[in-house]
């Protein structure tokens, strides 16, 4: 195993890098072990094109899949020193697990959460940030049975308390950090069905069961829940920029979906180091630093600042050299603004981005600078990615790429019929009456609200609710949320493209555009605008920005009215609440 000779001191850091160091190769010349495991799930893993891709890649679904027993356990027999997660940190905390550790630790955090009286379909939600704990719990929250409510340290009490209570939680498992602490002092109060607050980190929390050293006096916990395919594994909180947040609820083949994420969209290597910066609440967590990475055989970077820093994010891709990495648009932007070069990222052969759209103007700097394209992945909470620039793709900028063979995807226009090259239309699933689910592998099973499940398909088509349009070549290109959408004079106008004009500007911080009424056009557009330090609002910036997007795009979807805000308002997982918006605009 990895570490110290006592792999339960976790004060002790890693012996060497070389230890797991395993030569740059690609992404299936693997072990024998990695291998067998993929030919459980896949016929195939080499393809010569995008259309051979998508015609022939398939996921042969097993009848009882378990994660923790197929993927951990196995990967722990055949290879126990395999590196399964490198954990690190800004205070200089480095703590290696091998799969081996995980599948040890799992199991003893599966004995302990058994006796706080957690067992088969509860559900439990976390606050963990990205700490190390939140890898073993999950693993052995799979084990039990329970479905795991991952969720943003970010979060206010109103926002906690709602969650708990519209997913019936159990029990809660969260860092002991301050700002956590008020936020769930007085929860139980709030939330009638929470049993018991279960606390993770460097200090106990008088008064409340620590789960970091108490798991570890824990016997074994052998053996597993006996669970289906269709039993839930894990709910998801969307965004809700317009509205509460939807539970999106996936079953326990969820994991398998992510083969596609980890092997063709980050493109991950055996036993090199992949970097997904996200927060464990938030579903790109669950894209890039579990499930695909693992199968795949690729260890994951488990970075955990307490906040983002260009500097210290660059210090550590410098010094553990991850082969891959998949981190937000915003990363990317701050980056290049903090200056980048392509010798900090010198390791990384493959970048990839998702959750919001990536601007071609952001995405060209990039390549500049460090010779390499970002691949971008377009998906939602509810599944893997839909669409994304695979590598057999001639990467287009600002292009989400083309749709991904685990799915059925179309473009339609409100009758339901297919649109035709560049016209706009909704991005949607055809998942019919697939009972084997092989067509929705990855998908979300249903959405829960107010004690009841409701299905997320209408007439055999999830609807994923963003406007797109399709070229010639069969690319797909992101035009804005259905609901985002401004109708002005006739014409339907997204606010993404006038959003990645103003952002190229050196005065502009963040941008936002909004549809406002108009009793003439119905809607004209109007932006939202955070500027940078050194510039100050005025009538000629706004006209020479005004100027700037007619410059740049077309003319009629210049914005009429500009406002100027200090920060615009968001979502814990940085997506724009644009409802908030029109009470800034006067």
């Amino acid at each position: 195993m990895y570490g110290t000779d006592d792999f339960f001191d976790f004060t002790q850091p890693l012996r060497s890098m070389n230890d797991c160091s395993v030569r740059a190769g690609h992404l299936f010349e693997r072990s024998g072990c990695i291998m067998e495991i993929l030919k459980k799930y896949l016929d195939r893993t080499e393809f010569s094109s995008y259309e051979d891709f998508k015609k022939n890649f398939r996921i042969n679904v097993p009848g009882d899949f378990d994660y923790a027993r197929d993927i951990v356990d196995a990967r722990a027999d055949a290879e126990p020193d395999s590196l399964a997660l490198m954990y690190c940190s800004d205070d200089g905390k480095e703590i290696p697990f091998s799969f081996a550790d995980i599948s040890e630790l799992s199991k003893r955090a599966a004995s302990y959460l058994k006796e706080m009286g957690i067992g088969k379909r509860d559900r439990v939600m976390t606050l963990l940030r990205r700490r190390y704990e939140y890898w073993i719990i999950a693993i052995a929250l799979h084990r039990l049975g329970a479905i795991i409510v991952p969720a943003s340290i970010q979060l206010t009490q109103k926002d906690i308390s709602y969650r708990i209570n519209s997913a019936g939680v159990k029990a809660l498992i969260a860092l002991n950090d301050d700002f956590v602490n008020k936020q769930i002092s007085d929860i139980k109060s709030l939330c009638p069905g929470l049993e018991s607050i279960i606390y993770v980190g460097d200090e106990k929390k008088e008064g409340y069961a620590f789960f970091s050293s108490e798991y570890l006096k824990c016997d074994m916990l052998e053996g597993y829940s006996g669970l289906s395919n269709d039993d839930e594994m894990i709910i998801y909180f969307t965004s809700g920029t317009s509205g509460y947040p939807k539970m999106a609820i996936h079953d326990r083949l969820y994991p398998l979906g992510h083969i596609v994420t980890a092997g063709y969209m980050q493109r991950v290597k055996k036993g090199r180091l992949h970097l997904t910066l996200a927060d464990s609440g938030w579903a790109k967590f669950g894209w890039g630093n579990i499930y695909g990475q693992w199968i795949c055989g690729a260890p994951v970077l488990g970075y955990d600042p307490v906040r983002f820093s260009s500097e210290h994010l660059l210090t550590i891709i410098k010094k553990y050299s991850p082969a891959s990495m998949c981190v937000p648009p915003t990363m990317y932007r701050l980056l290049l603004r903090d200056g980048l070069d392509a010798e900090h990222v010198k390791s990384v052969e493959w970048f990839s981005t998702a959750g919001e759209p990536l601007a071609g103007e952001i995405n060209n700097e990039f390549r500049r600078i460090t010779g390499k394209y970002i691949h971008e992945g377009f998906g939602q909470s509810e599944g893997t990615p839909i669409t994304c620039g695979f590598e057999w793709l001639e990467i287009r900028p600002s292009s989400m790429g083309k749709p991904s063979p685990l799915y059925d995807v179309a473009i339609i226009s409100p009758d339901g019929s297919r649109c035709r090259p560049g016209q706009h239309g909704e991005v949607v699933i055809f998942v019919g009456n697939d009972s084997d689910r092989k067509g929705r592998v990855g998908l979300l099973r249903a959405y829960f609200s107010d004690g009841k499940y409701i299905n997320p398909t209408r007439d055999g088509i999830y609807h994923t609710g963003d406007i797109a349009y399709e070229d010639e070549d069969g690319y797909y290109w992101y035009v804005g949320r259905n609901d985002d959408m401004i109708k002005s004079s006739g014409y339907r106008i997204g606010p993404f493209e006038i959003e990645s004009v103003l952002n190229t500007h050196p005065a502009v911080k963040e941008s936002a555009i909004v549809g406002c009424p108009d009793p003439i056009r119905g809607q004209i557009i109007c932006g939202v605008i955070a500027l940078r330090s050194d510039y100050k609002p005025s009538d000629s910036l706004t006209k020479e920005l005004q100027d700037y997007v007619k410059a740049n795009t077309a003319p009629y979807k210049y914005p009429r009215k500009i406002v100027y805000t200090a920060e615009l308002p968001k979502t814990t997982s940085g997506k724009i609440i644009r409802k908030d918006l029109l009470s800034r605009i006067s």
